[in-house]
């Protein structure tokens, strides 16, 4: 099986997740904190596709800002569920977690390269806006650690996948990387509109 096959069974298969399932609850996971976190990533189509594409995006980076883009998503996740467990309102949640959907996109298929302080800027105000959902839908009962453990590792795992098709596709004509991005853009655009 060739690389293009591969990256389009793996987008297959996460487009077929549920649309925004990861802002409904959980029930019946509300008893194992660490458990919820690492689910609740993976039910939103709109969650899985903004970090599979940060990390996609980040393989064009330079070093710093390559090196630095987990620190960036886990520290806006962090900040976010944060915010959230602290009581504060954060508007537009779910406008700011499918815009970033969107903007990833468009970086990606401009191949975008950008300096790190702008890069790690736009990262780390998109996971702000994961992580709050994150927090503000965490199971009532739950370890507040094992919660916010399940849901790191999710999300470090998620960008590394994207960050590994992103890779594969460098070796590959750009234009397939632009396809990627431009696809993703359009399901961001929808998922905005939906």
């Amino acid at each position: 099986m060739n690389t293009v096959t591969r990256l389009l069974i793996a987008t297959g298969l996460i487009l077929t997740a549920t649309t925004a399932a990861a802002h409904t609850g959980h029930g019946a996971h509300a008893e194992s904190g660490f458990l919820s976190g690492l689910l609740h990533p993976m039910l939103g189509l709109d969650h899985l596709l903004a970090m599979a594409a940060i990390g996609f995006w980040s393989v064009r980076q330079n070093n710093t800002m390559k090196n630095a883009t987990p620190v960036f998503v886990i520290g806006g996740m962090i900040l976010g569920a944060g915010l959230a467990w602290g009581g504060l309102s954060l508007p537009g949640v779910e406008m700011g977690i499918t815009f970033s959907v969107l903007v990833a996109g468009i970086l990606i298929a401009t191949l975008a390269k950008i300096p790190t302080v702008l890069g790690g800027s736009i990262v780390g105000a998109f996971m702000l806006f994961h992580g709050f959902a994150h927090g503000t839908e965490m199971p009532a009962g739950v370890k507040l650690a094992a919660y916010l453990a399940g849901f790191s590792i999710v999300t470090l795992a998620v960008m590394f996948f994207g960050r590994v098709m992103g890779g594969l596709m460098m070796k590959a004509d750009s234009r397939f990387s632009r396809g990627v991005g431009g696809v993703l853009a359009v399901v961001g655009g929808y998922l905005a509109a939906a």
